[in-house]
């Protein structure tokens, strides 16, 4: 009897002192929040040409040093940077160019290249010297989505823009078709942000937006596209 008990406790400890090698879990990186913009605030005109940029500081679930890219371009596709700046601070003072519209974006990346989503994109407009008329900002898409695929006999384009000026009154010239770039113009100084359009099935179609103002001044949107099943 003794020896049985002697045995079973000997196994006992060898079970116990094994367990105690089990590896630590290492925590999962995670990337930092996306930052929220703060300044210039959307659709705004800055009077003068230094620039305040400010958002709001991320978190990182994992406490990682957290360093901040700003973007400034002249086009909300980000294809005519102007200036990117990189730091840990929330906020960056930057010169540009006077009587120029500008759009700007932040993301936050962690100490191990862990980066957030781009923030949402705000507009603004730096004041010109003895500026009478500021052009309106680049078209915004709304529906339908870029690449989407629609089941539909019809489609309803829908878009937003803006004026900084604004007591100006904004019309649309809408291209639609097959072509890329779209060519045809099938409705001229609409006066909503939407148009109604006929589809065929199994086509890609192009889409863009020309804003005018009641001074003259126009902007161009980007080309959109969609197809049919």
């Amino acid at each position: 009897m003794k020896k049985f008990i002697y045995v079973a406790v000997i196994g006992f400890l060898s079970i116990s002192c094994g367990g105690g090698d089990d590896p630590v879990p290492t925590p999962k990186n995670e990337a930092p929040t996306v930052p929220t913009l703060v300044a210039p605030a959307n659709n705004k005109l800055c009077v003068d040409n230094l620039v305040s940029f400010q958002w709001n500081v991320s978190t990182d679930s994992n406490n990682d040093p957290i360093t901040y890219q700003t973007q400034i371009a002249k086009d909300n596709q980000f294809l005519q940077i102007v200036k990117t700046l990189e730091g840990p601070a929330n906020s960056q003072n930057i010169s540009l160019e006077k009587g120029v519209a500008y759009y700007w974006r932040v993301k936050a990346t962690d100490n191990e290249n862990l980066s957030s989503d781009y923030s949402s994109i705000y507009n603004f407009y730096t004041q010109g010297e003895a500026v009478v008329n500021h052009l309106p900002f680049s078209p915004e898409l709304v529906q339908p989505v870029l690449n989407a695929v629609l089941n539909t006999a019809t489609a309803t384009l829908k878009w937003n823009a803006s004026d900084v000026d604004v007591n100006d009154t904004l019309v649309f010239d809408v291209y639609f078709g097959t072509d890329n770039p779209p060519i045809s113009k099938v409705s001229e100084n609409l006066v909503t942000n939407t148009l109604d359009v006929p589809l065929a099935a199994s086509k890609e179609y192009y889409w863009k937006v020309v804003v005018k103002d009641d001074k003259g001044g126009e902007t161009i949107g980007q080309t959109w596209k969609f197809k049919t099943n």
